[in-house]
């Protein structure tokens, strides 16, 4: 994909002699007086000489002051400004909102809207509290049938300082979710909503029950802004890579624990599942996780002539266990709008110039979505590109997919900073020139196809 490391030991010796001197003094008729030695050495007259240098005195007191700063910055530090975060979850019960099958999936708008209100109304009740500088963020990480009604699970961060007492924490939390719940406008919420302390792997395990959360979104820290195109660990948890006779041949998306979408065309000269093996995590060289293929389902209608239906499941031979670096991709609703000019990313191990290698570390490039319209001009593929093919590049070329991306993800992030999957590398004209952007397999086009093959 194109880019824009012992003490010896003692000998004895005779014992020395003790000799007794005396002090001879001499008295005043001139004899001398002999006065036997009292063991105290002659009192010594002090001089200039044994008072302190001023520089001495002055690198001491320096040292003290200096000493004494960095011991009470620690002190402040760590009792005022050293903070940690903490997670609660909570699970509000909405009494006026009636469940139906749109809020069964993030994909809809309808799921969308609701997580998004309440999402926005602990946020704002949080900013208007005392507990403002302490809130980080909330997310609805699930919605969820109870009756008629709906439940919604609700992760939120904060960060205290270290010598914070817990229990007040969760009372002072708690003061202010009350508050809400009493004046939460047109939501109505049951006001005996309580919150429970989770764990970092609390948070981690309920994030990866769902879909297309970066490991920014699991910690609900800011957005990591994607630079580069060196992938880190976490950052596209559902790429995974096909290989054969363990050499990356292909790329993949994981979409449960059990599935992955991949390309047709990988299998037309390995069609055997037992020649495959999936891999998981950013290095081909050192994967986190590996598993075997049970079964291959190609699309009955392929073409590889034309591309047409270039869209394959595989099904892995035990289920993977999902971590805040592996996990599934969220699959679009059937009628997702996919805007022309809309932001996306495409990842993989593919060469990165036409011709070249394949590479051990995950890549990752920005293109933009062009319609079919645009792809299917005289001057760029003229016409090949079919209703269930989607083009994302850039018009002068530079950034595109190449020879090992195929059967990748071009993913699209959602208002709720989820990740949804729109295309898998298909095929173009060689990598990055201009007019020839990437087409990919359209997967709105195969929404039915997904969910008969997968059941997902």
């Amino acid at each position: 994909m194109p880019s824009t490391s012992l003490i010896p030991p003692q000998s004895s010796c005779p014992l020395a002699l003790l000799q007794i001197y005396q002090i001879m003094e001499i008295i005043p008729n001139g004899s001398i007086n002999p006065q036997p030695y009292n063991g105290l050495r002659p009192a010594r007259v002090p001089s200039a000489s044994r008072f302190l240098n001023p520089y001495v005195v002055g690198f001491v007191v320096v040292a003290g002051v200096v000493i004494l700063a960095v011991t009470i910055a620690l002190l402040i530090h760590f009792l005022a400004f050293d903070q940690k975060s903490y997670f609660y979850h909570s699970s509000f019960q909405i009494l006026n909102v009636k469940y139906s099958n749109q809020l069964n999936s993030p994909a809809t708008q309808e799921y969308r809207d609701l997580s998004g209100r309440i999402e926005s109304m602990i946020t704002k009740t949080f900013q208007e509290s005392n507990l403002r500088n302490q809130f980080i963020r909330a997310h609805v990480v699930k919605l969820r049938q109870e009756g008629n009604g709906v439940i919604a699970d609700v992760v939120m961060k904060f960060k205290f300082t270290r010598n914070n007492n817990g229990a007040s924490m969760k009372r002072r939390i708690e003061s202010v979710l009350h508050h809400m719940l009493n004046n939460s406008g047109n939501l109505e919420i049951n006001p005996s909503t309580e919150i429970t302390s989770i764990t970092d792997q609390d948070t981690v395990d309920m994030f990866t029950q769902g879909c297309g959360a970066r490991t920014d979104l699991i910690t609900l820290s800011a957005e990591r802004i994607l630079g580069g195109t060196k992938a880190e660990e976490g950052d596209w948890p559902w790429q995974v890579s096909l290989q054969t006779n363990n050499v990356h041949h292909c790329g993949g998306i994981l979409i449960s624990n059990m599935w992955i979408l991949t390309a047709a065309h990988c299998f037309r000269s390995y069609p055997n599942p037992r020649q495959w093996t999936v891999t998981f995590g950013v290095s081909t060289t050192f994967p986190k996780q590996r598993r075997g293929v049970r079964t291959i389902l190609i699309h009955s209608n392929y073409n590889p002539a034309t591309h047409e239906n270039d869209i394959a499941a595989i099904q892995l031979d035990r289920g993977i266990t999902f971590t805040k670096d592996i996990h599934r991709v969220c699959l679009p609703e059937a009628t997702q709008n996919i805007p022309p000019g809309s932001t996306a990313y495409v990842t993989g191990w593919g060469s990165q110039e036409y011709g070249g290698n394949t590479v051990s570390d995950l890549q990752q490039a920005r293109v933009r979505i062009i319609s079919n319209d645009a792809c299917n001009a005289p001057t760029s593929y003229n016409g090949a590109v079919l209703s269930g093919m989607l083009c994302a590049g850039l018009p002068q070329g530079g950034v595109d997919a190449c020879r090992g991306d195929s059967g990748g993800p071009l993913v699209q992030e959602d208002s709720r900073r989820l990740w949804f999957l729109v295309g898998i590398v298909s095929w173009g004209d060689q990598c990055g020139l201009p007019d020839k952007p990437g087409v990919y397999t359209r997967v709105t086009a195969y929404r039915a196809w997904i969910t008969e093959k997968t059941g997902v």
